[in-house]
């Protein structure tokens, strides 16, 4: 213990030197979602533009801050000041914001984001107080986005294995129920108590026992624990640790899929600090407990995130799932107890262990304990990686945190919990955000997507693409999952484009619970939830699909039309252009004309078609023949 508090106390004497010294500090976030933004480009023109105006500048390479938005976000520190967050930082903007900042006693206000640290100027608000951050609890994500995850020295001197010190000095038994005084539930999806799992694995005989964190995520749209282990890798490896201990295992693996590179080039690194600490491998700390880890690298398949599927393909077998019972915690990864905590839950178990159950347990509801994180994304103004307290109503999260849906659209739903959670329908968005209600409403927590849709979605083609996922994602082991969800697939593709019969919507939710019933996996089990939460709350649509072959929102193309209105056409060629398949004739001046048979129904001469004349519409279904003329024009 003698030795951590050494190396704690230097981490802590650094961080203040960095942030105290004499030389300014500009953050760069540079984790996937900054890099995809531009951010290595400006973190390479930040680096330029200080040698050339003599700013001896130290640059921080950290994760992502949750602002997906605003990437690329940079920081700028003077020495001893607080720190200035940009959004937007493009290379063409850096000489601009570096002359000002460095230059001058001014600043640049132009994307200016706000302020973290002491003494911010008058009229510059706190960053944790501006739109997106503003109602956050920031538990988990704390240091995401603030430290450099490269740097073992960053994560201690913000806690970083503090909590798993804690934990050595007490037994596994008193870890276990200190979990279990927090509520610390699993945030992998289903929501199981976390201490229970570690128990039943504790008590099953047989020996060694295994550790797995599950940073398989694979939820289209879903980036929270990929987030996470860019920005603050320490948080999740302490965690580990810690249930390490608890549960007496002396070897784990990190099980993350290989399109997560950078993530796994910062495990890699931290994992040599670890090691480079003696903070891995025997005799930890000097406690008697040794435990190492081991990176595995999934091929990306859905079905891994499966318990047993993952445990399949860590062995080298192919990954599929297995029957339970023996459920993994009794006989798992080689036939031996092994517990499988996602990526959140055991950087949730470092927060505990640090600050106590009853810290833990302010936050949430009386069932469901804790903060959770999200990537909220889809048709809202302010998309990134978010972090509440369990139990806020959707309807915050949206409006409040992420700013409502943009161009003055109209709310619609509201999809959790990734394919295998449900879509909630707008009268529903004072729903809080917890485990039992979500069930209750047909959906999922799920690790945490969350996607927000407007009136131009159409629900029936959001469940034939979350279907069309899991369909493909099966690995086809067991009849009901691989064959049920194919015929799903099958009718929901004929309903959409135009081929729909009187009675496919209740064949619909009937085969969907069968599929449910006899599963062999979570998969399985799950796969028709989009189909029935659209079925149970939107089935009018459904049934305007089938029987009036009509899609109000204009998505499927097979039951939309799209004509010129001749009395509004002044032939000004546009659309004709723009067309990529050459369906539109016409003469300059002249009235144009669409071929329905060449038509493609792709919308780009309505989107190009001067506002002043609005002239080219779009037709659902059977309202096209009352509305076009005998030479095929609309009629206004």
């Amino acid at each position: 213990m003698k030795s951590f508090e050494r190396i704690r106390r230097q981490a802590r004497k650094d961080w203040r030197a960095l942030w105290q010294g004499d030389r300014p500090v500009i953050t760069v976030g540079t984790a996937t979602c900054g890099r995809s933004a531009g951010a290595l480009e400006t973190l390479a023109a930040l680096e330029e533009e200080c040698s050339a105006q003599g700013v001896d500048a130290r640059f921080v390479e950290a994760g992502c801050l949750g602002m997906c938005h605003a990437e690329p976000i940079v920081g700028f520190t003077k020495p001893g000041g607080p720190t200035f967050w940009y959004g937007g930082v493009t290379p063409r903007r850096v000489p601009a914001i570096v002359t000002a900042f460095f230059g001058s006693d001014g600043i640049d206000r132009t994307g200016l984001l706000g302020a973290t640290g002491k003494r911010p100027p008058a009229g510059v608000p706190s960053l944790w107080k501006t739109p997106g951050l503003k109602g956050q609890k920031r538990r988990v994500l704390k240091n995401c986005g603030i430290i450099d995850s490269n740097e073992i020295s960053h994560a201690i001197a913000n806690g970083a294995y503090t909590g798993f010190m804690a934990a050595l000095e007490g037994s596994p038994e008193a870890v276990l129920d200190e979990i279990r005084q927090a509520g610390l539930r699993g945030r992998g999806g289903a929501g199981f108590p976390t201490w229970r799992k570690w128990q039943f694995c504790r008590e099953a005989p047989g020996t060694p026992k295994y550790l797995i964190c599950n940073a398989d995520e694979g939820d289209p749209g879903a980036f929270m624990n990929r987030s996470l282990l860019e920005g603050d890798p320490h948080s999740v490896l302490e965690g580990m640790l810690i249930a390490g201990y608890a549960i007496g295992a002396s070897t784990g693996y990190i099980y993350c899929r290989a399109e997560y590179p950078l993530a796994l080039e910062r495990l890699r690194h931290a994992l040599t600090q670890l090691h480079h600490h003696e903070l891995l491998g025997k005799d930890i700390a000097g406690s008697g407990f040794s435990f190492d880890l081991r990176l595995k690298e999934g091929a990306g398949a859905f079905v891994c995130g499966e318990e047993t599927a993952l445990i399949a393909s860590i062995e080298g077998k192919r990954g599929s799932p297995r029957t339970r019972p023996p459920y993994p915690a009794v006989s798992g990864l080689w036939g031996k107890p092994t517990v499988i905590n996602n990526v959140e839950t055991l950087a949730s178990t470092a927060l505990v262990m640090r600050h106590g159950a009853d810290w833990y347990a302010s936050q949430g509801t009386e069932r469901s304990k804790g903060t959770k994180t999200f990537s909220l994304v889809g048709k809202v103004s302010r998309p990134g990686l978010i972090e509440v307290p369990l139990g806020m109503p959707l309807r915050t999260v949206i409006e409040d945190i992420g700013g409502g849906v943009p161009d003055g659209g109209t709310l619609k739903a509201v999809q959790t919990g990734g394919p295998s959670g449900g879509c909630i329908p707008v009268e529903l968005m004072d729903l809080p955000l917890d485990y039992e209600a979500l069930g209750e409403a047909g959906s999922i927590m799920g690790s945490g997507g969350m996607v927000v849709m407007d009136n131009d979605t159409c629900m029936v083609d959001v469940a034939r693409f979350f279907l069309k996922f899991t369909e493909r994602e099966s690995c086809g082991k067991c009849v009901p999952c691989r064959l049920g969800t194919k015929q799903m697939l099958a009718i929901l593709d004929d309903i959409a484009e135009g081929r729909g019969r009187p009675g496919d919507v209740d064949l619909l939710a009937e085969l969907g619970k069968w599929i449910q019933v006899g599963s062999l996996c979570g998969l399985g089990q799950t796969a028709p939830n989009p189909v029935a939460s659209t079925i149970r709350y939107f089935r009018d649509e459904y049934e305007a699909h089938v029987h009036d072959k009509t899609c109000a929102a204009g998505v499927c193309k097979a039951l939309i039309s799209y004509y010129i209105v001749a009395d509004r056409c002044v032939g000004c060629t546009v659309c004709m252009k723009e067309c990529p398949v050459g369906a539109i004739t016409g003469a300059t001046k002249q009235v144009h004309f669409i071929d329905q048979e060449l038509c493609t129904r792709c919308g780009a001469c309505m989107a190009v078609c001067p506002k002043k004349a609005d002239a080219v519409v779009r037709l659902p279904g059977r309202q096209a023949a009352a509305q076009v003329d005998e030479s095929g024009r609309a009629v206004s």
